[in-house]
């Protein structure tokens, strides 16, 4: 798939980024610069990368394995343990450039359900002591 990707960037259709880890603020502009980000995973639950996504008002294409779309809003593409659907994120990907939708976390929103977390935090361990 890489070499597909390359070979698409070198023919002008995409630009592909391939970099070295980024420091916070360097993340965050990088996020903020992308039309879409992808998350390659084949397995797993939840993501951190799609939460800062969604905070910045980046699309993210999330895979079907796991709880991505249950997690924050997205657009899903099939790839899971058993392979990658290729026509569902050709099909992904072509609705995030003719639909460009914004799923922008609201920032009041986001700091209310973090207290709402942290108390029920609180009340889970206090309970288990």
């Amino acid at each position: 798939m890489l070499d597909e990707l390359r070979a698409m960037s070198r023919e002008g259709r995409l630009e592909l980024s391939v970099h070295d880890y980024f420091d916070d603020d360097a993340l965050w502009n990088y996020l903020i610069g992308l039309d879409v980000s992808v998350l390659p995973y084949r397995f797993g639950t939840h993501s951190g990368w799609l939460e800062a996504c969604y905070d910045l008002g980046t699309t993210v294409l999330a895979p079907s394995c796991g709880f991505y779309p249950q997690q924050r809003p997205c657009l899903t593409y099939g790839h899971d343990r058993q392979g990658l659907d290729a026509e569902s994120l050709r099909d992904a990907v072509r609705t995030a450039y003719e639909e460009r939708p914004v799923r922008r976390a609201d920032p009041v929103e986001r700091g209310a359900e973090r207290f709402r977390i942290a108390r029920a935090h609180e009340t889970l361990y206090a309970g288990l002591l």
